[in-house]
């Protein structure tokens, strides 16, 4: 199967499937990760549909589009910047990194934790994870889930370079640069690189523990696990 989807409308999605855990592989069909649905076209949505998508998670916290009618969304807003002294260190540009993910996992575990609890309490079915480009916060939480399940820092990290594929294309739709370069900049500025950041961020906890300190029961681990691994 392919894991980088086209849903017409949208730019960067894939499905978490046929990843190599230690005991497995991650399920087809159980996450997809992915940028704002609200721009597919009505073939985008039937693809959608027709990919098993029951469940939507909006990391942005803006309502559903009426295309998703029939759909469960749960809205869970990943970005408090009412949180200045966090936000203030972490920069709008910097937040297009990954730079920021190891002190977010340190300062919103409760936050973090929510949305794993949505993905293992889904109803039967896909679930589709998305903020606006599919790349920031989408990717935050896939490095969570798939460092929770098993998957290799290695893995976790060519995943995350996927969203860079197509976003040049994205960033044109909406008038925009791409951004990519400035990106690895940002990230070159700092002394290292994306897959280093990534494997940082991965070898920087026992991500089922952190989530069991975080509230995420030993049974939603479990329901977790059995929903994204064969």
């Amino acid at each position: 199967m392919r894991r980088q989807l086209a849903w017409d409308g949208c730019y960067n999605v894939r499905d978490l499937g046929g990843l190599r855990t230690r005991n497995g592989r991650t399920r087809w069909g159980a996450v997809i990760r992915g940028d704002h649905p609200s721009g597919l076209t009505a073939a985008g949505w039937q693809a959608l549909r027709q990919h098993g998508v029951r469940t939507i998670i909006d990391l942005t916290g803006a309502g559903p589009p009426p295309e998703a009618a029939g759909l469960d969304h749960v809205a869970l807003p990943l970005d408090d910047h009412s949180d200045t002294e966090f936000w203030s260190r972490w920069t709008n540009a910097l937040s297009c990194t990954p730079l920021y993910y190891r002190a977010f996992l340190d300062r919103f575990p409760g936050t973090v934790a929510a949305v794993v609890t949505a993905i293992a309490e889904a109803e039967p079915g896909g679930v589709l994870v998305h903020c606006s480009g599919g790349r920031d916060r989408s990717g935050l939480i896939t490095v969570v889930l798939l460092a929770a399940v098993g998957i290799d820092a290695a893995d976790i990290a060519a995943d995350h370079a996927l969203s860079h594929d197509r976003r040049a294309e994205q960033c044109a739709a909406v008038g925009l640069p791409d951004d990519t370069p400035k990106v690895h900049q940002l990230v070159a500025e700092h002394g290292t690189s994306e897959q280093e950041v990534i494997a940082d961020v991965v070898a920087s906890r026992d991500f089922a523990a952190y989530l069991r300190f975080a509230g995420v029961s030993a049974e939603l681990l479990a329901a977790l696990r059995d929903r994204m691994v064969t």
